[in-house]
């Protein structure tokens, strides 16, 4: 589904966005923005403040200092209509095992009080997300990791969301069925999806990023475009950072 936003749109915006747990500043002073049509993927380890980024993004944390604006709106003055906008795919997708994928997408749907989803559409857009021939009758509770993610790509499909968050998505899948899900984010971008993805994975990071942005210790340390140097560049540029701060 074509998503009607101009290339240069900011969709997803941070200004000085920080948030502190405690005496401990998970995130500090992070400006970041995500256009219609870009994936910009948060690289670094554990405690680098990526899946935090994403929690304010979607309201589920509230920032203790700055704004994460969803289409230009801050997402806390409301947060229902920031996740309008928004799909969301979290490392492990959360489903009711008793469920095929077209109930499943079709249950989704209803909770989000969009117009009835026939099967047949349920069907299509499974089928775009990568979900293909009778893999959707099945129950969910016969699905990989890889076929769970795709459904949640689905849903994100159906809700026409203008941006893309996705947290690990690629983490614990075999090589073909992280192959398989990068190429369903880049058409997703190239339909005007703005993507912002959280990831360890260096390499499919660079395959998939317009732009890449290490995070270490709650702040965006560089960010780089992924064009502009080789996979084995942005490998080394990253081990960089991370033994800085070791």
């Amino acid at each position: 589904m074509t998503i009607t936003l101009l290339p240069d749109t900011p969709v997803l915006k941070a200004e000085g966005l920080g948030r502190i747990f405690g005496a401990t500043p998970a995130l500090a002073d992070l400006d970041l923005s995500v256009s219609a049509g870009e994936v910009v993927c948060l690289l670094g380890g554990n405690g680098a403040g990526k899946t935090t980024t994403l929690g304010l993004f979607l309201g589920f944390l509230s920032p203790t200092a700055g704004a994460a604006r969803v289409m230009g709106r801050s997402v806390h003055d409301d947060i229902p209509a920031a996740r309008a906008h928004l799909g969301y795919v979290p490392e492990i997708v959360a489903l009711y095992p008793t469920l095929s994928g077209i109930e499943t997408l079709q249950y989704f749907n209803d909770l989000a009080g969009r117009p009835p989803l026939s099967n047949c559409a349920a069907r299509d857009l499974l089928c775009t997300a990568g979900l293909e021939g009778d893999r959707a009758s099945k129950r969910i509770a016969t699905y990989s990791k890889g076929m769970r993610q795709k459904v949640g790509l689905a849903i994100a499909l159906a809700k026409q969301a203008a941006a893309l968050l996705l947290d690990e998505p690629l983490s614990g899948l075999d090589p073909a069925a992280a192959n398989d899900l990068v190429e369903r984010i880049k058409a997703l971008a190239r339909n005007g999806t703005a993507v912002l993805m959280a990831t360890h994975d260096i390499f499919r990071a660079h395959d998939v990023a317009d732009r890449l942005c290490v995070m270490r210790a709650g702040r965006l340390v560089e960010t780089v475009d992924a064009r502009s140097l080789s996979a084995s560049a942005a490998e080394a540029l990253y081990l960089a950072h991370m033994r800085a701060q070791a």
